[in-house]
């Protein structure tokens, strides 16, 4: 039985800031004010459009409200698909999941004599035009008004499930996971570090997201970004189904009917989105534009320098409550993500349990006893139908509310059934090698991907039960308390870069972020409100179970319960990054 529903949980979070929304024709009427501006007879607006937005439909509205423009598709410049696929196929690769991390630029995906000729062409055009496509900017004249349609990742991701294929391919996957894998390793790369190039140049920045396109000035953007950069804030999170998903998101969160909700992504920018309330309007953004265009306010100077225009930590959901085991599963060593996928730091994680139902249990390192011979040939069998025991090589521990288990990359470990988990990891989080899946399929009928020679490659073979239990479970320690409040170490391993800080408290309390980003979640009470000593920002509510980031240049932080009874928050932050 679950708690009753957390009613205050906010699942559309907004980040109010200034200046000005349009939408509609005020947006297209803008626009066209704009390009006669700069350009009198000869106006050009340039769509520079992220991958899989909807551009024809897009086109068609701005022409619309747009009479005497003429369409002009960059596109029509780009390499034919199969050099494109010439092109990326080592960092494609044929696996139906994994690939290696592109290095490309977009210009690369353009036959370079079409692409001159068609920016001299646009430069030439008597009268006006509308440039558009994924790269448009590539032929913006200097007296265009460059506008980049963005669009968040989980929007994309629905798009595939549609039927949306990648870009310039001629028809969709027709398995989602291959259209994922082209998007994360190639796609996304190329099409972030285009983008990134354009911030600071940008007219308009437009939500491809919406089916009418909304937009907000390139200088309200770049402002919007500063300004959310220095105040606690939430991205938008996003909720999907799984074969072994559960209810208790659903209920506490009130969210709509479905079969289950496996997973919830509460904080990883690149994924997330983030909504900026302006006059006029909200105008939804991914969240990864946070991270490329304010490093250093939002991660921290030390931080920047470690990671680069990267955010290094993640917090998710994992709901089994009513539900299943997760795969049994490992991730990569650091050393072994660089040389294989390039990546250059990898998914170590950990397991706080929100909430446990009697019984539940996480599995983690391997037992004493375990054989590794024996637990190859017992998983190369099960991955040809035959039945597997994982209680005869995997530990299995008691899963309680609060408790805090640690999982190192190279750690064989999954959730059991009948918890509800919040997930302290880094980024990478698409690295997770399945050894088994309990004999089940996907939600799409067809067997979920088992990564073996992968796993094989990645078990740490002393992570055993003494090990484990001496390194990995229970590892709270006391480190200040006062009247009224008590901080706790909870982790991460030493091996792993996150550490994690549990505050409990019934009255408020003070933190500062010494230089480096926070990330938080109200793992107990509520509902709080976050106040600036100084005033610097205005306060901000969180609710039960709510994940939020404090930028590094936020400093100073007061957390005041708003409600009777015992709070508390966990507060992850980079090890190593603070300053004095």
């Amino acid at each position: 039985m679950t708690a009753p529903r957390t009613p205050d949980y906010d699942p559309h979070p907004v980040i109010e800031v200034p200046g000005t929304a349009l939408r509609g024709a005020d947006l297209w009427h803008a626009l066209n004010t704009d390009a006669r501006a700069r350009g009198g007879e000869r106006p050009v607006i340039v769509l520079d459009t992220y991958p899989a937005t909807d551009t024809p439909g897009l086109v068609a509205q701005a022409l619309a409200h747009l009479p005497g423009y003429t369409a002009l598709d960059v596109e029509e410049a780009a390499l034919p698909i199969s050099a494109i696929d010439a092109l990326i196929g080592r960092h494609l690769t044929d696996d139906r999941v994994f690939g290696v991390l592109a290095p490309h630029r977009l210009a690369e995906f353009y036959d370079p004599d079409a692409l001159d000729a068609l920016t001299t062409s646009v430069a030439a055009a008597p009268g006006p035009l509308l440039v558009h496509g994924w790269g448009a900017a590539l032929a913006a004249p200097a007296r265009a008004v460059l506008a980049l349609v963005d669009l968040a990742r989980w929007e994309i991701q629905q798009r595939y499930r549609g039927g949306t294929p990648n870009w310039r391919c001629p028809r969709p996957e027709d398995d989602v996971l291959r259209a994922y894998k082209r998007g994360f390793f190639v796609e996304w790369r190329v099409a972030d570090a285009h983008k990134r190039g354009l911030f600071d140049r940008l007219d308009w920045v437009l939500d491809g997201n919406a089916s009418e396109p909304v937009g907000l000035s390139g200088a309200d953007f770049r402002a919007g970004m500063a300004s959310a950069a220095r105040r606690p804030f939430r991205l938008v999170p996003y909720f999907d189904q799984g074969v072994w998903g559960g209810h208790w998101m659903q209920e506490r969160f009130g969210l709509p009917a479905a079969t289950n909700y496996a997973w919830c992504f509460d904080c990883v920018p690149e994924e997330n989105s983030i909504v900026l309330r302006l006059t006029g309007g909200d105008v939804e953004l991914p969240a990864i534009d946070l991270v490329l265009s304010q490093p250093d306010a939002l991660l921290g100077r030390r931080t920047h320098a470690r990671f680069g225009a990267e955010f290094p930590i993640r917090f998710d959901f994992l709901d089994t409550m009513g539900g299943q085991n997760l795969s049994l599963q490992v991730h990569p060593s650091t050393d072994y993500i660089q040389r294989t996928f390039g990546m250059h730091y990898t998914q170590d994680e950990s397991y706080y349990l929100l909430d446990a139902a009697p019984g539940a249990q996480v599995y983690l390192g391997l037992r004493e006893d375990a054989d590794p011979e024996a637990l190859r040939d017992a998983l190369r069998r099960a991955e040809a139908g035959a039945p597997f025991e994982a209680d005869a090589f995997v530990n299995s521990f008691p899963a309680a509310k609060h408790d805090h288990f640690l999982i190192p990359a190279g750690t064989v470990h999954c959730s059991g059934g009948d918890a509800m988990v919040l997930e302290i990891s880094a980024t990478p989080f698409i690295f997770t090698f399945k050894m088994w899946d309990w004999d089940r399929l996907g939600l799409d009928g067809r067997p979920r991907p088992v990564h073996l020679d992968h796993a094989f490659a990645n078990i740490d073979w002393s992570r055993r039960t003494a090990w484990v239990e001496r390194e990995l479970v229970d590892r709270v320690v006391i480190t200040e308390e006062g009247e009224g409040w008590r901080r706790e170490v909870t982790g991460l391993h030493e091996l792993e870069f996150i550490e994690t800080t549990r505050t409990w408290f019934t009255g408020p309390i003070e933190d500062d972020t010494h230089g480096t980003v926070h990330v938080l979640n109200l793992v107990e009470g509520g509902p709080i409100l976050l106040e600036s000593p100084t005033g610097a920002f205005a306060p901000f509510a969180v609710h039960y179970a709510e994940t939020f980031v404090v930028p590094a240049a936020v400093g100073r932080y007061r957390a005041r319960p708003l409600a009777e009874g015992a709070h508390a928050v966990l507060r992850a932050h980079v090890r190593g990054t603070e300053t004095d």
